[in-house]
C-alpha cells in the first residue's frame, strides 16, 4: 500500500467503488474535484491495481480549525488497518491545528476513541437533494 498526499496522474476513473449505501453518491467526476478542493488530503493506493483503495479529506482555516468531513475505504480492503492510517496520517497533517473536528455515526465513535479522538456533541444540517454534488 502506498499512502500520497499527491493527486497528481489520480484520474477519476480510479475511484471507483466509494460511496457504499449513499442513496446519491457523487460522480467519479464529482469525487475527484471534492478531493482537489478540500484543503488535505491523504489517499491510499494499490499500486498494482491502480487505484485508490481509500481517502480522508480536511478542510481547514489553517489557524486554529479544521474538519474531516470524508473518510472512505473500498469494501474489500477494509479490515487491513488502511482507515487507521489514514486517520492516523491526516492527524499528523494537522498537528499545528487547535481543534480537529470530524462527525461520525454512534457505531463509529469506538473507531475513533481508538484513535485518541473524543466524543463530543454536534449539530449537522443535511441537504440529501444535494448529496451527489453539483460538479457537471
Amino acid at each position: 500500500m502506498i499512502y500520497t498526499n499527491s493527486l497528481d496522474n489520480i484520474s477519476s476513473d480510479m475511484l471507483q467503488g466509494f460511496f457504499v449505501d449513499w442513496p446519491n453518491p457523487p460522480s467519479l467526476k464529482t469525487h475527484l474535484q471534492l478531493l482537489k478542493n478540500s484543503n488535505k488530503v491523504v489517499l491510499a493506493l494499490d499500486k498494482e491495481k491502480n487505484k485508490v483503495v481509500g481517502f480522508i479529506t480536511a478542510i481547514s482555516d489553517g489557524v486554529l480549525s479544521a474538519y474531516i468531513p470524508l473518510l472512505e475505504v473500498l469494501p474489500e480492503y477494509k479490515c487491513k488497518g488502511i482507515g487507521k492510517e489514514l486517520v492516523k496520517r491526516m492527524l499528523h497533517e494537522l498537528e499545528d491545528i487547535y481543534m480537529v473536528d470530524l462527525c461520525c455515526d454512534d457505531d463509529l465513535v469506538a473507531y475513533y476513541e481508538q484513535l485518541d479522538m473524543k466524543q463530543t456533541n454536534g449539530m449537522i444540517v443535511r441537504n440529501y437533494a444535494m448529496q451527489a454534488g453539483n460538479v457537471n
